[in-house]
């Protein structure tokens, strides 16, 4: 193991270990440091750890982020149905560290703490629209069996167009990806600022 390689392990925060430490400003390249700070400062934490990790790999950074935004922020459903999607797939998957970021981002798109509460419910029981709970319950599907039945799929398809449906299936399955990635990688919470 080379020094670089020894370098890149961090201690245990008090949870587990991280098993890539967050890459410092020249270690990720500026465009994750960026990220990094802003979405600190935003959540008044120290600069965030997932763009941190994430980072240490710059090229694959770069590519991720930009499919990333094409689904949140940039995609064609609205903010609250994107942060619907995300909580839920979180909170299937018991990605603590997304609901942490992800609470705060689905409160500035409107989603009242009630929803946010449902949504993270095991059965995500709630007031929802039709529309809503139809992306509902073909998240639960994809996340839970890789699938949607065609009865759930019909239901959805009444509410989405192609467009919709295509951004559904890959934002879904993305945030998914990254609840694996975060559990395997052992990204920690970022502390809190003073």
């Amino acid at each position: 193991m080379t020094s670089g390689q020894k370098s890149s392990r961090q201690l245990s925060t008090g949870r587990q270990v991280t098993r890539v430490r967050p890459g410092r400003f020249g270690e990720i390249g500026i465009s994750a440091w960026v990220l990094a700070r802003g979405g600190g400062r935003l959540a008044r934490t120290e600069p965030m750890n997932l763009f941190r990790v994430l980072g240490r790999n710059k090229g694959l950074f770069r590519g991720w982020l930009h499919f990333a935004a094409r689904l949140m922020p940039f995609g064609t459903l609205p903010r609250a149905e994107s942060e619907l999607v995300i909580l839920r797939v979180a909170a299937l998957r018991g990605s603590d560290y997304e609901l942490r970021q992800h609470r705060r981002i689905a409160r500035g798109a409107g989603l009242s703490r009630e929803r946010i509460a449902a949504v993270e419910s095991e059965s995500a029981d709630g007031d929802w629209t039709d529309r809503q709970r139809a992306i509902l319950a073909a998240v639960d599907q994809l996340v839970l069996t890789r699938d949607v039945d065609d009865a759930t799929w019909a239901a959805v398809a009444e509410h989405l167009d192609d467009r919709q449906l295509v951004e559904l299936v890959l934002l879904a399955g993305h945030y998914d990806m990254l609840a694996a990635a975060i559990r395997a990688l052992r990204i920690q919470p970022e502390v809190p600022s003073p």
